[in-house]
């Protein structure tokens, strides 16, 4: 097999990225933007040993599930995968694709309950990040990445963002186009605005325009007031030379930089830099179901990598207590205001460290409670020692949150011990199941972000 070669193949698996699995010959070529079951004319773009990588030339017999994309820039843009697929297909494969992972990385092989769906499929996105560059002829354009790569494509709209990213997307462009401003050049160092980021609370804006250097952004706040109604703009002058979103110095044009807000019962205070999941009907459906297991038996619950405290004010309201362990201090300081806000002092308390060296310390501080710990880390997943520490803790239930079910797949075997270290390598266990201290009551995966390839999951562990 070479590069260039065409074949026309049935897919006959699904790759973990959402992609096709295709055989020619001894050789599994991945081709994204196709799915299992039919027959397509494939392109080989690069081989390396027994697998190769190619492109969709055209599909000669579809599979039943597949769909027209409703974005035009389908398939040029990053943001979505599955597109091409019926949102009842979406669903399967990614409760497939958990259980795959969870056996292929973790050494587990489970059982893993459908894919609890959103009700919106499309318009769902209550964030926006907006990148904003130049091209090859080093014109401004204003778009989203390519796949796997900072080239921007342009775009008018986006279909699983919320209604008003079309405004947002027209002010930007009018407003560089009548001050002058050029889209920022990541190679030559060189341009004026680097992105624009929009979180929408409440039928409200808060809206980031992320420039290289000080600029006037009365206007585009004027412009974006006439657009979408009420608005907090912020500047943020971002001269770092990385791919960081923002930059330190931050500039308030119009109102005071956030919004008090409530959701789910809990106020809180908003910012351009403040973590809300992007689906909110998905993320309530998940926080309810979180805080009905912590809740079951009346037991104090323990948040780790609890962030600003949002779940950890959720959990304090229906259980004992709760208490949320960060380790940035920024964001432990914002869970200690969400507590006064919302009167929760003696039932939630915020500990800012590490949480393989707090754990211990809030188990002796709630000594005799029933214990459930709450884990929703970042992407990369847990550290070694957190995980070691969760497991030796002897909570009588343990719940897990994760947005990637490869590093959920490593945790949760080193957890129950499906995965051990030998010769500083983890290898797979198969006879865990008699030694571990917890079994799976049951795993799901959320839709939280329809259209793409990515879910949350759900993993509730009992004590046995």
């Amino acid at each position: 097999m070479q590069k260039n070669e065409v074949y026309t193949a049935v897919a006959s698996g699904t790759g973990t990225e959402g992609e096709a699995i295709f055989r020619v010959g001894d050789t599994s070529v991945f081709v994204p933007f196709c799915i299992e079951g039919e027959e397509a004319e494939i392109q080989i773009l690069s081989v390396k040993g027994g697998v190769a990588y190619g492109k969709c030339l055209r599909v000669t017999k579809p599979a039943q599930s597949r769909v027209e994309p409703r974005c035009p820039l389908f398939a040029k843009c990053g943001g979505c995968q599955l597109q091409h697929m019926s949102y009842d297909a979406q669903l399967e494969l990614k409760r497939s694709l958990v259980a795959a992972t969870l056996k292929k990385i973790g050494g587990m092989e489970t059982d893993v309950l459908p894919t609890h769906p959103s009700a919106m499929q499309y318009g769902y996105r209550n964030k926006l990040v907006l990148p904003v560059g130049t091209d090859a002829q080093g014109n401004t354009v204003v778009g989203f990445y390519a796949p796997r790569s900072h080239r921007i494509v342009p775009a008018e709209d986006c279909p699983i963002q919320s209604p008003w990213c079309a405004d947002v997307i027209a002010v930007v462009k009018a407003y560089m186009r009548a001050n002058c401003l050029k889209g920022y050049d990541e190679f030559t160092r060189k341009g004026d605005i680097r992105r624009v980021a929009v979180r929408e609370v409440g039928g409200r804006y808060i809206v980031a325009l992320v420039a290289a250097h000080n600029v006037n952004a009365a206007p585009f706040a004027d412009m974006l007031q006439e657009r979408l109604g009420e608005c907090a703009v912020l500047l943020n002058i971002n001269k770092s030379q990385g791919n960081a979103i923002f930059g330190d110095d931050w500039r308030t044009v119009r109102g005071e930089g956030f919004f008090e807000a409530e959701d789910m019962g809990i106020k809180f205070r908003a910012g351009a830099n403040t973590f809300l999941q992007v689906n909110e009907g998905v993320r309530n459906d998940l926080y309810r179901q979180i805080v009905a297991e912590a809740a079951d038996g009346g037991a104090v619950a323990i948040d780790l990598y609890s962030g600003g405290g949002m779940l950890t004010a959720m959990l304090a309201r229906a259980c004992k207590a709760a208490y949320g362990v960060e380790v940035v201090k920024e964001a432990s300081i914002c869970a200690d205001e969400l507590k006064n806000l919302n009167s929760l002092s003696g039932r939630m308390f915020n500990i800012c460290g590490k949480v393989e060296e707090q754990l211990s310390r809030v188990f002796q501080l709630t000594a005799g409670e029933r214990r459930v710990i709450v884990c929703d880390p970042p992407r990369k997943g847990m550290e070694r020692s957190a995980v070691e520490a969760v497991r030796e803790s002897g909570a009588d239930k343990v719940i897990l949150v994760s947005c990637n079910p490869a590093t959920l797949a490593r945790d949760l075997g080193i957890l129950l011990g499906s995965l051990k270290e030998e010769d500083g390598a983890l290898k797979k266990n198969p006879d865990y199941a008699a030694t571990s201290a917890y079994s799976i009551e049951y795993i799901r995966p959320y839709d939280m972000f329809p259209q793409t390839k990515w879910c949350e999951t759900l993993v509730v562990l009992k004590k046995k």
